[in-house]
């Protein structure tokens, strides 16, 4: 390596600085979201293979009952808790590792409300246009935030991808669930859009600005997030035979799987947190699609694929809930939030 290499390495970057104290704690108040998410993602799971292969209603509906319920207590109490202390919501959008993640509670929402629209129509359909409208703020919110300064390029990691992109993928599947199909293609197409804008700047500043925070080292699961929610997107609003779109997506999920399993030793380096939980919904979404792709298929044994992909997406669920024991996590993922200074002494 070259001195210049070096220099670089040791000067400290614009993220080391203090971050407030709102800000560090928002990082577990925010991370909890990703429990109801991981349970929805994986409910979607259970409803593909019951559509396609005829498997029990009831794992999908204590999945997102459970979900549900989760997701109204953390709301609540997040709603609370930003009312008694003053621009707690502000600091939390801002967080620059956990801010991506409050888009979490209007995408849930969104996941609920498709799931439950088939047995509470029209209520249904409207509050999931209501979440997708919550989901656009937090994501335009998080943009304006982003443009005009409010991060450094040091703090950028790939769950920055979420809101505008698999949140965006989310939101199409929503429309087509209430049969709002040009609404679906406009969402599809924002969709798009940021995965190829913010995928490139995440992945130029992964390539080149050093090794991610640990905390957000969670977030290289969004890699698999994107294409796995846009293939879903995709197949639920142009049903039928596979067409180029979706086979090149489908290409896509798959190199994004592969390299989810070349990052399997940097994930087992991190401490266990309930920000694990943030890699079940992607798991959660790859499994849905891959359940959907195989009923499409001539494939000899698919329906034994299909069970295996969904049991081992089951167990890896149910792994990261028994790790999860009701103990403070703020200090912890504090410390994996703060920037590290690079700065000799």
């Amino acid at each position: 390596m070259t001195d210049t290499g070096t220099a670089v390495a040791l000067t400290p970057a614009p993220t080391d600085r203090v971050l407030s104290p709102a800000a560090l704690s928002g990082m577990p108040a925010l991370s909890r979201f990703g429990i109801p998410l991981g349970l929805a993602g994986l409910g979607g799971g259970w409803s593909a293979a019951r559509s396609s292969f005829g498997s029990p209603m009831w794992p999908e509906e204590i999945l997102y009952g459970a979900a549900s319920s989760l997701w109204l207590i953390l709301t609540a109490v997040y709603v609370v808790r930003g009312l008694r202390r003053k621009g707690t919501f502000r600091a939390d959008l801002r967080h620059e590792v956990a801010g991506p993640f409050a888009s979490f509670i209007p995408l849930i929402g969104i996941l609920l409300s498709s799931h439950y629209s088939q047995y509470l129509p029209p209520w249904g359909a409207w509050l999931c246009m209501a979440f997708i409208a919550g989901l656009a703020v937090v994501a335009a919110q998080l943009l304006a935030h982003w443009v005009t300064g409010g991060v450094s390029m040091q703090s950028i990691h790939p769950g920055y991808l979420l809101p505008v992109a698999a949140g965006s993928f989310v939101a199409s599947i929503g429309f087509s669930t209430i049969h709002t199909h040009n609404a679906a293609m406009a969402a599809f197409g924002v969709g798009v859009f940021f995965w190829l804008v913010i995928g490139a700047v995440v992945t130029v500043r992964l390539m080149t600005g050093g090794e991610v925070l640990p905390a957000a080292k969670v977030g290289l699961s969004a890699y698999l997030a994107a294409p796995a929610t846009a293939n879903i997107a995709w197949m639920v609003s142009h049903p039928g035979p596979m067409g180029a779109m979706q086979l090149g997506l489908t290409g896509v999920l798959l190199i994004m799987v592969l390299m989810q399993v070349m990052l399997l030793p940097e994930y087992r380096k991190l401490p266990f947190t309930q920000m694990f939980w943030v890699f079940t919904f992607p798991v959660g979404a790859t499994t849905n699609y891959a359940i959907r792709w195989l009923a499409t298929t001539d494939l000899p044994g698919r329906q034994i694929w299909a069970w295996a992909i969904l049991g081992l997406a089951t167990a890896f669920t149910l792994v990261i809930a028994a790790r999860t024991v009701p103990t403070p996590i703020a200090p912890k993922a504090a410390r994996l939030a703060a920037p590290q200074s690079t700065e000799l002494h």
